[in-house]
């Protein structure tokens, strides 16, 4: 018998079976839209602490769950970014669950003696009760620190592929979980000899675009209607550069997972699976680290010219596919670094783009939180810069959640269903008729002749992938239908 773990009026069962609903998301070039064609924004935050030796949300030895997702729902995120760790989800999909022991159960006594795994799934029942959605993120390998690439001296690539699949499996019936941050911070600098992520056209196991691709399908096996988040990398080569060059100047620098140059040469291919890519780089400001962009009087413009648009902004302004800025943060500190917060945010809200903001949690030590130390306490200047950035409604200007039927928080709405045509399904071309000359518009879209197709018709078998078998399904429908 399944345990049942419980919060509040929330109950979510251990071998989670929830009912499955509508509230996925796809892309249409750079946007997101939900299953009902409706445009949406992922706009959310980081709370983090499963990923790291605690094996548990940090704060909750201050406050309660409830009232910290709370704060979230009703101050407009509309997304929980969770990080966690390989270390952490390799012992859940072995039967082994840490329980943490920072947690306050005299404020919490719903929560006294729930291991990792019951605190995770109870925070995704509160998130669904509140209409926020979760996007579960790598984010280490090993709790102790961040690595390199996906995999260590004592986690292989295939324990790496085999949590997120444990994951997917986990919660594909869940419609609360909507995306997956396959590895935060993909980073090393190709120029030295060192162990580092790269992004190009090989099948080396230190080749991130061929990991995404990789452990995306297998995460897409399961769930195709999965968001896969991909970071970049630090360095890319320049035009030209010969290959393992060890000249620092024949590389664009960037930001740990904040160089996605490789997506114009060599784009992440999910095949069979469309239109489930989200690319998500990670931006900081002086306060983080100085580089050379922030050097003289800085300007937004300056920082799209010299930084942003070549590293990732390029992707939303040529329409490859939607742009997710996965971490942005740091101190109000009155200087370059609150000028540069400034500057982001300005971004985002001008260009409607979607974020998760680092972070809910006092305790992030060069970038502080929207929460002071008691984990309740709004540090209200920094949240004044943020609100704006946040997916607003434009007729009643209230918060916009992605869920179709729970608002989100008290101040927040939600996404209106809208009405969905119904199609026959075998009507490939939409004509109106199922024939051979949807047999003809199917076979060209499996050949590669044509890139687009309505997946809601052409799925004939309703396995989520488009292929062959489809092909001689439809076939036999037509047959039968003469």
């Amino acid at each position: 018998m399944a345990a049942c773990l419980a919060f509040g009026n929330v109950a979510y069962a251990d071998d989670v079976n929830v009912s499955n609903s509508n509230d996925y998301l796809h892309s249409d070039g750079s946007k997101l839209l939900d299953d009902y064609g409706n445009q949406v924004r992922m706009t959310g935050i980081a709370w983090f602490g499963l990923e790291t030796p605690n094996y548990c949300f940090h704060g909750l030895w201050a406050n309660r769950l409830d009232n910290i997702l709370n704060i979230v729902a009703d101050n407009g995120f509309n997304t929980l970014r969770v990080p966690l760790s390989v270390e952490l989800v390799n012992q859940w999909r072995q039967g082994v669950y840490p329980t943490p022991d920072s947690i306050n159960d005299y404020i919490s006594p719903e929560l006294k003696g729930q291991n990792s795994l019951q605190i995770l799934d109870d925070v995704i029942a509160y998130s669904k009760k509140v209409g926020v959605k979760v996007m579960l993120d790598m984010h280490r390998i090993e709790s102790g620190g961040q690595t390199a690439t996906w995999y260590t001296s004592k986690y292989t690539t295939d324990d790496y592929e085999k949590c997120w699949q444990y994951l997917a499996d986990r919660y594909k019936n869940d419609d609360t979980v909507i995306a997956a941050d396959i590895f935060n911070e993909p980073h090393g600098k190709a120029y030295r000899a060192e162990t580092s992520a790269k992004w190009n056209d090989t099948t080396d196991e230190d080749n991130w675009r061929y990991e995404a691709e990789k452990v995306g399908k297998k995460i897409l096996d399961i769930n195709p209607k999965m968001l896969i988040v991909v970071e970049g990398v630090e360095t890319y080569p320049k035009e030209g550069t010969a290959a393992g060059s060890t000249n620092p100047d024949d590389y664009y620098g960037g930001w740990w997972g904040g160089n996605l140059r490789g997506v114009k040469d060599y784009p992440v291919d999910l095949a069979p699976y469309k239109n489930q890519v989200v690319y998500s780089p990670h931006d900081y400001g002086p306060g983080v680290s100085d580089q050379t962009w922030f050097d003289g009087d800085f300007t937004e413009q300056s920082l799209l010219n010299d930084i942003w648009r070549p590293s990732w902004f390029y992707i939303q302004e040529k329409n490859i596919a939607p742009l997710l800025i996965g971490e942005w943060g740091g101190n109000m500190d009155g200087g370059k670094n609150e000028q540069w917060m400034t500057d982001m945010a300005k971004l985002i809200s001008d260009n409607k783009m979607n974020h998760t903001f680092w972070c809910l949690n006092a305790n992030s030590g060069d970038t502080g939180g929207i929460l002071e130390y008691d984990f309740k306490t709004i540090d209200t200047k920094k949240l004044a810069l943020v609100q704006p950035t946040l997916w607003k409604d434009d007729a009643s200007g209230k918060f916009e959640g992605l869920d179709h039927e729970v608002n989100l928080g008290k101040n927040g709405t939600h996404v209106q269903p809208t009405t969905i045509i119904k199609v026959q399904k075998g009507d490939v071309n939409g004509d109106g008729a199922v024939n051979g000359r949807d047999v003809m518009e199917l076979r060209k879209y499996i050949s590669g002749q044509i890139t687009t197709i309505n997946k809601d018709v052409a799925d004939i078998n309703g396995d989520g992938v488009i292929n062959g078998r489809d092909l001689v399904e439809l076939i036999k429908m037509i047959s039968n239908n003469q």
